[in-house]
């Protein structure tokens, strides 16, 4: 794992954006498309949004989400609310190449499934992302893997669904398909990180974070998340 470190949250913002750009252009390059999962916060909502004035190669960016609260559309506990609102109101990516969460499904467990399906048709059969960005909790969580939740042991799909946290079933990629990601971009901003980006640098497994695969992996932190 590697880290750079920012003066503040939205120099890390900012620094985020034009690293994702970056991975977009050489992957395009590479391999004809980029695709990319997401994940929500303050701070990636300043990304995204910085993203959006990149030069990146739109017509060739598949767009998924990390993780998605199981409300209802438009609210603004939804992931892609906020996603909407700071990325795709500015940027001319495709709407056929954005992939939300299907979290207003009657049956989650049948919709994780098929939003598994969905990774793999545009992915691949197994699904590899070709980066992943990620956040932190002041608990140790990623995406929506939380400390103590059965989603945490699941090996066999790439998506599940949570309990109950913070007042929200949430539904979340999984392990397996995080840990497959040719790149993983770790966001980190406030003095409230601080203990658990330490314990994530050191692949601590007994929190969430640290059981995600370091080797291709890149910490943006700003000087609070990381102290002295």
């Amino acid at each position: 794992m590697k880290i750079e470190i920012f003066e503040d949250a939205d120099a890390v913002a900012q620094g985020a954006a034009k690293f994702i750009a970056a991975e977009a252009r050489a992957a395009v390059a590479e391999r004809g498309r980029f695709i990319m999962a997401v994940s929500g916060g303050h701070t990636p909502w300043v990304m995204l949004r910085a993203l959006a004035g990149e030069h990146v190669p739109w017509d060739k960016l598949h767009l998924f989400q990390v993780d998605e609260r199981v409300a209802p559309a438009g609210h603004p506990d939804r992931n892609l609310t906020h996603l909407r609102e700071s990325l795709l109101a500015h940027a001319p990516l495709p709407e056929e190449q954005v992939f939300p969460m299907p979290v207003e499904a009657n049956d989650l467990q049948q919709a994780a499934a098929e939003y598994a399906a969905v990774l793999s048709n545009i992915a691949g059969s197994p699904p590899v992302l070709d980066l992943v960005h990620l956040g932190l909790g002041p608990d140790g969580h990623t995406a929506s893997l939380v400390p103590g939740d059965p989603v945490l042991e699941i090996s066999g799909a790439d998506v599940g669904i949570t309990g109950i946290y913070q007042k929200r079933q949430r539904m979340t990629l999984t392990y397996p398909v995080l840990n497959r990601a040719r790149r993983v971009l770790w966001v980190a901003t406030g003095s409230e990180k601080l203990a658990m980006l330490a314990r994530l640098r050191k692949a601590d497994p007994s929190i969430p974070a640290g059981r995600v695969d370091q080797e291709r992996a890149l910490v943006l932190a700003d000087r609070a998340a990381v102290g002295e």
